[in-house]
């Protein structure tokens, strides 16, 4: 599959071991912080370097290159 640079939800929800509705929440609140900035989101995905960044959380990004 073609890498496209955004989680998913069910990412989300592996990468911080949380529920779905938890996920959805945070991947919404980076999404407005991201559209505030003037980006273009897509509900219910998050960018993937974004979501590290904000979260400084970067084993998953290291264990999966």
């Amino acid at each position: 599959m073609k890498e496209t640079g955004f989680l998913r939800v069910e990412q989300v929800m592996e990468e911080m071991q949380i529920s779905k509705q938890t996920a959805y929440k945070i991947i919404r609140k980076l999404n407005d912080e991201l559209a505030d900035m003037g980006y273009i989101t897509v509900q219910g995905r998050v960018n993937a370097d974004y979501f590290y960044e904000r979260c400084r959380y970067n084993g998953g990004k290291e264990a999966k290159q």
